[in-house]
């Protein structure tokens, strides 16, 4: 696990930082969107078909590249939690948080005793045995990052309790399902959805932590507008949407070619 710079670091300095997510269980996918320059790639663990041993593989190779590796753990269980941080993740996201009380459960399952519960054991992120100590100093001087992902108006209501739960590093909106708990999936523009991000927004800029969002289509005036709101902690993209947009555009070509020969 590289120690140096980490993700934690930036976030309590409101520094952005920009990655996206790893959705397809390719290494040679996973290594080409290394190649795009993102601070951070997250491998996605809840609405994919990635396993725990692919999701391994792909942290060794994020990890490896230099890149920070973070895992959307599939629920917010601490068994997940702990096979992603042994795995080597630098942090991880934790799906549904709606109350203080599941911030605080991320944050337990995060951490040894005698800040959390985390079973500690040997892995790749304690160098499969004789780098323990090392990385148990680093669990003690600062510890994985942490982020809750709100996604669910319960969440957007009980956010100022979220963000005070100690050893909470930063949120993270998920706006499609934050949409649909509001019965308009895939709606942003709802007055529901709005006002909901107008408090989102809130607390990106005045809240105790760092705050972000999914960019889901690839849209730089987007992206620019969210740096421009606070958002630190943004994920622009997926790999799917970004081989899906190439295949469309290569399929026009195509199309254009077939249908107007030289």
């Amino acid at each position: 696990m590289t120690m140096s710079e980490t993700l934690k670091r930036k976030l309590s300095k409101r520094r952005p930082v920009i990655g996206s997510w790893i959705s397809l269980a390719s290494e040679e996918t996973c290594e080409i969107m290394i190649r795009a320059g993102f601070d951070w790639l997250g491998i996605d663990m809840e609405h994919t078909a990635i396993g725990v041993g692919e999701m391994a593989r792909l942290i060794r190779i994020i990890d490896l590249a230099g890149i920070a590796p973070v895992v959307r753990v599939g629920a917010n269980d601490p068994l997940l939690i702990k096979r992603a941080l042994d795995a080597g993740a630098q942090g991880i996201i934790a799906p549904m948080v709606n109350s203080a009380a599941d911030a605080e459960a991320a944050v337990a399952a995060a951490h040894y005793p005698p800040k959390g519960t985390r079973g500690v054991g040997l892995h790749r992120a304690q160098g499969y045995g004789p780098d323990f100590a090392a990385y148990k100093k680093w669990m003690d001087d600062e510890g994985p990052l942490v982020v809750a992902q709100i996604e669910h108006k319960d969440g957007v209501d009980n956010l100022d309790a979220i963000m005070a739960v100690p050893g909470l590093d930063a949120f993270f909106i998920g706006p499609y399902d934050l949409s649909a708990s509001y019965a308009t999936p895939g709606d942003f523009t709802s007055a529901d959805v709005a006002a909901a991000m107008r408090k989102v927004d809130a607390a990106v800029n005045d809240g105790p932590i760092a705050g972000g969002i999914h960019v889901v289509e690839p849209d730089a005036m987007a992206l620019a507008a969210r740096l421009a709101g606070g958002h630190c902690f943004i994920a622009y993209g997926v790999d799917m949407i970004f081989l899906t947009g190439a295949v469309h555009a290569a399929r026009t070509v195509i199309t254009n070619v077939k249908a107007n020969p030289s």
